[in-house]
């Protein structure tokens, strides 16, 4: 009968270098949470950059506002951090701040509001909240206070590990 032997002879094709630097993109794209724009605005920043722009990337998407917060401990996710600061809960330099993508850099302090501090959400942060081992060394978490200073830039070593930034540089190079 006609198309019965189509099942038997299904190969799986091996996949580009293309299909692989795309994937990557992808996956970094939404372990961050960002749309398309926002990724590449932020690798054509990158790439001006002195020294490498696959860690330059990597340090600015670890800089965002919404990634500290994550960091920290205060959230279970990236996505659960971009809300609480969408929402208006932390003070940035004792300032009030609502923008997830806005860059630290050494010497910002990100605390929680007093108005806040009541919120159950937070009575229970300490429950939820990672293990002081697993907060990185450019981040001082005081958990008390629910207060997170910048100590220093992020490196590479910082970053999520299973990220393979050069992909991601040679998707955007072509």
């Amino acid at each position: 009968m006609p198309g019965q032997g189509a099942n038997t002879r299904t190969r799986r094709a091996t996949a580009s270098q293309y299909s692989l630097q795309l994937r990557e993109k992808q996956k970094v794209k939404r372990l961050y949470g960002l749309l398309e724009k926002q990724f590449s605005n932020l690798m054509k920043e990158a790439s001006r950059k002195q020294g490498q722009a696959g860690t330059v990337l990597l340090q600015f998407l670890e800089q965002r506002a919404d990634n500290v917060v994550y960091r920290s401990g205060f959230a279970p996710s990236r996505r659960a951090a971009r809300q609480l600061v969408t929402h208006g809960h932390f003070l940035l330099n004792g300032k009030r701040f609502d923008i997830p993508s806005v860059r630290l850099k050494a010497s910002d302090t990100i605390t929680l509001r007093p108005h806040s501090v009541q919120s159950e959400y937070f009575k229970k942060h300490d429950e939820t909240s990672p293990a002081p081992s697993e907060i990185p060394g450019w981040l001082k978490v005081n958990r008390s206070k629910v207060e997170t200073s910048i100590i220093s830039v992020p490196t590479r070593a910082d970053a999520e590990v299973d990220i393979n930034e050069q992909l991601i540089v040679e998707y955007y190079s072509r």
